[in-house]
């Protein structure tokens, strides 16, 4: 359970779907500040997430697409660097059951989500597939990293040289 409570959220009872539901969420200036925070970004100036969830042979698929605009900070010069997100994604959601045996799941598996309590929040994924859209490493073109020059001498007494005197003798 996340003690925060979510920046965006729009839950949906797995009781109520039906044939299946279509939702776009375009969260107001508030909640873009929140996400942004959240995601350190420097700014969140528009959002917006089209999602259709219907059911499918593991339980449900949710599909959709985010759009957004925002401002990342370059890791090397903490310059501003907008960033466009257009993306589509496609996951699949099952309900969970208490006393299922554990199954040992690889790195390469396409294991779907499982659902709680028979609620999904369509407002954390869309926040979810923003975070998974956005460069970890942002760098502004031409932006290069320098490497600092080594010191002459990797010493820990190199410091205590500094206090020698011409001759010989320790300052103070």
């Amino acid at each position: 359970m996340n003690p925060f409570p979510p920046s965006l959220s729009d839950i949906v009872r797995v009781n109520q779907i039906g044939a299946g539901l279509s939702r776009t969420l375009s969260p107001d200036a508030d909640v873009r500040r929140k996400i942004a925070r959240e995601l350190d970004l420097a700014s969140l100036d528009a959002f917006e997430a089209d999602l259709e969830l219907v059911p499918h042979e593991t339980g449900w698929r949710l599909s959709g697409r985010i759009r957004a605009d925002a401002v990342q900070n370059c890791g090397l010069t903490l310059e501003p660097l907008p960033v466009v997100i257009d993306r589509a994604f496609v996951l699949e959601l099952a309900e969970g059951v208490e006393d299922a045996p554990e199954v040992e799941i690889s790195i390469d598996d396409e294991t779907p989500d499982l659902i709680e309590d028979g609620k999904i929040d369509l407002g954390q994924y869309a926040v979810e597939q923003l975070a998974l859209s956005l460069d970890p490493f942002p760098r502004k073109p031409g932006a290069e990293f320098v490497q600092p020059a080594e010191p002459n001498e990797i010493n820990p007494f190199a410091v205590l040289k500094q206090f020698k005197t011409a001759d010989g003798e320790g300052q103070g």
